[in-house]
C-alpha cells in the first residue's frame, strides 16, 4: 500500500493513525466527511482506504460503492467501535476486504490490506475473531448509544428486563 485514505470523523483518531502509517513509509491523507472523502479519493487514487462504519450517525458502507467506482482497484478495510455479524457481512459484501473492531493494531490493517482473497480472515496479525460475549456487549453498546444512554429504552429495545440490563452494563467490557 503506497497511498491510504483515512476516513473518520473522530479527528484524533484519524490523526493518530495518519501518523503510526507514516511512520511506516505510507502516503497517507485523512478526511473527516463523506463529500471530503469523495473528493479526496478522486484527487489521490488511494491503493488502499481505512473506512470508519460510523460518520457522525451515517453509515459508512454508503461510501464503499462509490469508493470502488473512483478506483475499483483500492481495498477497503472498515472499522467499527460497535461491531455486529450483519455489518461485517454487508461490508464484505459491498466490497471490503476486512472488517476489523476497534481498537485495532495498525499491523493488523496493514496486513488486511495485504491479505489475499482466498486466506482465512482470522490469521490476520493482531486480528482476533470477536467472541459472542464481545458480540452481545458491543451490541448493547450500540442500542444504548442510539437511546441516549437512556437505559429503560435501551432494555425495552432489547427486550431484556431493565435490571439484567444495569447489571450487564455494571461489568467491564467483554474482551474481544
Amino acid at each position: 500500500m503506497d497511498k491510504i485514505l483515512i476516513i473518520d470523523d473522530d479527528e484524533t483518531f484519524n490523526g493518530v493513525l495518519k501518523r503510526a502509517l507514516k511512520r511506516r513509509g505510507h502516503d497517507v491523507e485523512g478526511a473527516t466527511e463523506p463529500a471530503q472523502a469523495l473528493v479526496m479519493a478522486r484527487q489521490q487514487m488511494p491503493d488502499g482506504i481505512v473506512l470508519d462504519l460510523n460518520l457522525n450517525g451515517a453509515s459508512g458502507l454508503s461510501l464503499i460503492g462509490p469508493l470502488l467506482e473512483i478506483n475499483p482497484a483500492c481495498r477497503i478495510v472498515v472499522l467499527t467501535g460497535y461491531a455486529s455479524i450483519a455489518t461485517a457481512v454487508d461490508a464484505i459484501k459491498l466490497g471490503a476486504v476486512q472488517y476489523l473492531a476497534k481498537p485495532v493494531e495498525v499491523a493488523a490493517i496493514l496486513a488486511a490490506f495485504d491479505e489475499k482473497e482466498d486466506s482465512p480472515r482470522e490469521n490476520l496479525a493482531g486480528a482476533v475473531p470477536l467472541s459472542v460475549d464481545r458480540l452481545e456487549w458491543e451490541h448493547i453498546q450500540r442500542i444504548l448509544h442510539e437511546n441516549d444512554g437512556n437505559i429503560s429504552a435501551t432494555a425495552r429495545a432489547l427486550k431484556m428486563h431493565r435490571r439484567t440490563l444495569q447489571r450487564k452494563l455494571a461489568k467491564r467490557p467483554v474482551r474481544a
